[in-house]
């Protein structure tokens, strides 16, 4: 009966009729449902018949492209928009309007729970009734219900008023009363959203919405016609209301939020994918309801970002049934049509798994790699040249004598071919790159560029990180290289072993899109002392000890805004501001201090460096994909997730001289299964090159184990270039267990000490 009632709802727009539909609701007669049906036809033709008016309950995007200042709420990801309230232009500035007087409500926590606790006993749920009935009749008394305290405005984004525990405490209870009790609610709710909106909402109505989100009734697919009116109203909210909403939203449990936000991608997965397709009206009728809850789902995602920690993983705001949508339809909708009213999932990035932004960056490769092959071929035969399959390729010839320099001719020379596929030889060696050449040459760059005495990169032990040399030089070319390096691992799906920190792929990201004018500033972000802390613990700690020092700090440090560094053997000096020697660090001023040291550190003494390392990096990779990645993201891409799951390589794993129900291979798995995770990512590192995991997964790794036909006195042998480990037959477990940990335990990685 249920079902019925809720898909009325579904059109009940007209505010007129809504002592007809409460009527029914009451009556619960299912067959009111074509009645209705018939009736919201009607209803909907005459709206249509009029114009296009702007329905109270319409999807509105308000212009914000003067606000800045808080994480992005969606839409435009292109345009990296922030919004805060304290910088909105006037025009969104809406007046507060008064709030209305609150019905006079005295029930507290307790009260609620000796009713409920009666009722258990009793069978008796009259009062329990009769409260929920009350409070859910309409958005005064939600707040007279659960507001902290009536007299009190509460107009703030620090707190919201609401009586979080009670709220919960209700809402833990709903589920266990009877049925009547809960349509009663859902009554309620449709009485609320169903009332005619005139003005701005007040902060009570905010509370309101912020309150009915919560509903646990809300993840039964029966309700779904009922919430997605709910979330359509939030959606359509002022860019100020949703300011609001943001802010109060942080405060919630980690819990509660958690539960919110699966609340949503699971109504977006249900309607993409419905097991019932019965139960919802059809897609055609209701294409607001999507956008409508991705766009609350963003407020979410707003308020998740202020926080730092974060309330939740970003990843947990992942839908993994996007995977199987046409991603590449949503993706060249987004380019074409941009942020107008043509919905694309990738206006909210955040919602789309890390494997699904994979494979738009390698089917966007893809298509430029063949319009680029294809433009080399009619230029080819434009000229009445024969054509070659070469041309098709970005084929690198290096001699291993030479590498790095051959390397960076090859790929400066062929600047034009980088987003081509990628085939290296190495000169005087015969062999034909079906990848395994082509991972060689990534792993021993790599190797080499990031050895200490190349000095490019400093290595921090305390960190297990590499950062940017600041010294200067005549060129940077060589950073350039290593970002084209980056560009075309991820361009080719090829994963790298490099240990940069977090930071590194902020600025990256920083702008995502390479500016037109050239003298527009690259790499530069915002950072922080946590971002020093990631690179540099010692002297983030130190300066951390600076900041809280209760002593005074002008006397007792005899410190300026001057900082010396050491560059080949001589002490160099430099102003963190103008006269920056002149001016001495005090209490007042420390805070400046410490920003300015480490944004000298992370920016301005490696800009050359760094926009080098960018512009090698976007010369393969320019591309609008990169704008849906987050700089954690980049990481994965470039480097694989340190997420290791033995299981699933064993399940993966290719033999060759072995079957895997052996009895080597069933002691191999034994141990590793066995082994701690350290050992378990030097087994990972030893035969692949890398620690880290492909986006895809193990299975992406193809690891391969072949039957060494050598004495088992000896240890096992990796073929890193093909992702190959070699295993003697050892004859017992521990023999293999022991030859394993000695080979793991000693092998040289690549780019650490």
């Amino acid at each position: 009966m249920l079902t019925g009632l809720f898909s009325v709802a579904a059109g009940a727009a007209n505010f007129e009729q809504l002592g007809v539909f409460t009527q029914g609701l009451e009556r619960g007669a299912k067959n009111q449902f074509s009645t209705f049906s018939n009736f919201i036809t009607t209803i909907n033709q005459k709206k249509e018949g009029i114009g296009n008016r702007n329905s109270p309950t319409q999807l509105v995007i308000p212009n914000i492209k003067n606000v800045r200042d808080l994480p992005p709420i969606c839409l435009d990801v292109r345009q990296k928009q922030r919004i805060s309230i304290d910088t909105l232009p006037q025009e969104l500035k809406a007046p507060i309007p008064p709030e209305r007087s609150l019905p006079i409500r005295t029930k507290t926590v307790k009260d609620f729970q000796d009713d409920v606790e009666k009722a258990k006993s009793s069978g008796d749920w009259k009062a329990v009734h009769d409260f929920y009935t009350t409070t859910f009749d309409s958005f005064l008394e939600i707040n007279a219900a659960f507001k902290k305290d009536a007299n009190s405005p509460f107009n703030t984004t620090e707190d919201s008023g609401i009586d979080a525990n009670f709220v919960n405490v209700v809402y833990d209870a709903l589920l266990n009363t009877p049925q009547d009790v809960q349509k009663s609610v859902l009554k309620g709710v449709i009485n609320g959203l169903l009332q005619e909106w005139t003005g701005p909402r007040t902060k009570d109505d905010l509370r309101a919405y912020c309150i009915l989100l919560q509903n646990p009734q809300f993840s039964n697919t029966s309700t779904y016609v009922i919430y997605a009116h709910l979330l359509r109203q939030i959606a359509a909210l002022t860019e100020a209301d949703h300011h609001f909403l943001v802010h109060w939203s942080k405060k919630i449990s980690q819990k509660r939020f958690k539960q919110l936000v699966d609340r949503l991608l699971q109504f977006i997965s249900l309607r993409l994918f419905p097991a019932k397709p019965e139960e919802f009206p059809p897609m055609v009728k209701c294409t607001w309801w999507i956008p409508s809850a991705a766009k609350v789902l963003a407020l979410f995602n707003a308020a998740n970002c202020l926080i730092n920690p974060p309330i939740i993983s970003y990843t947990d705001f992942y839908n993994s049934t996007l995977d199987h949508i046409d991603l590449m339809e949503e993706y060249h909708n987004w380019q074409c049509y941009g942020n107008s009213h043509r919905f694309s999932f990738c206006q909210y990035p955040f919602i789309i798994s890390i494997a699904a932004k994979k494979v738009i960056i390698q089917r966007d490769s893809e298509q430029q790699m063949i319009s680029i092959a294809r433009q080399s071929l009619v230029d080819k035969v434009s000229r009445r040249q024969k054509p070659d399959m070469n041309m098709l390729f970005l084929n690198v010839k290096v001699r291993r004598t030479h590498l790095v320099s051959d390397s960076l001719d090859e790929l400066a020379r062929k600047r034009a071919d980088l987003k081509k596929k990628l085939k290296v030889t190495f000169v005087g060696e015969a062999g034909l790159d079906m990848g395994g050449l082509t991972k060689e040459w990534f792993l021993l760059l790599i190797r080499q560029i990031f050895h200490p005495d190349y000095g490019m990169f400093t290595y921090h032990k305390d960190s297990h990180c590499h950062w940017f040399s600041s010294f200067k030089c005549d060129n940077y070319s060589e950073f350039r290289l290593v970002g084209a390096l980056m560009g075309l691992a991820v361009y080719n799906s090829i994963t790298l072993d490099i240990r940069f920190p977090p930071c590194c792929y902020k600025k990256l990201l920083s702008p995502p899109i390479v500016p037109c004018d050239h003298n527009t500033l690259v790499g530069i972000c915002a950072v922080t002392l946590d971002d020093l802390f990631q690179i540099m613990p010692e002297l983030a700690h130190g300066l951390s000890e600076l900041l809280s020092y209760e002593g005074n700090v002008e006397e007792d440090f005899y410190s300026t805004f001057q900082v010396f560094q050491e560059e080949f053997g001589v002490i160099k000096s430099y102003n963190l501001k103008p006269n920056g020697d002149k001016i001495p660090v005090t209490n007042q001023n420390r805070k400046e201090y410490v920003q300015l040291y480490v944004d000298f550190l992370l920016n301005k003494s490696i800009y050359k460096q760094f926009s080098a390392f960018y512009y090698g990096f976007h010369s393969v990779c320019a591309s609008y994909a990169l704008l849906l990645l987050r700089p954690e993201e980049v990481e994965i891409l470039v480097c694989g997730s340190p997420e290791l799951d033995m299981s699933a390589l064993q399940r993966s794993t290719q033999y060759e001289g072995y079957q895997k129900t052996d009895l080597t291979i069933r002691y191999f798995w034994d141990v590793v299964l066995g082994f701690s995770l350290d050992l378990q990512k030097k087994l990972l590192h030893f035969a692949t090159g890398s620690d880290r995991v492909p986006v895809g997964g193990m299975a992406d790794l193809n690891f391969k184990i072949s039957k060494s036909e050598t004495s088992t006195n000896w240890l096992p042998v990796a073929h890193t270039c093909f992702n190959q480990l070699c295993l003697p037959p050892y004859k017992n477990k521990k023999e293999l267990k022991q030859k394993l940990i000695i080979g793991i335990s000693n092998a040289e990685g690549f780019g650490l000490e």
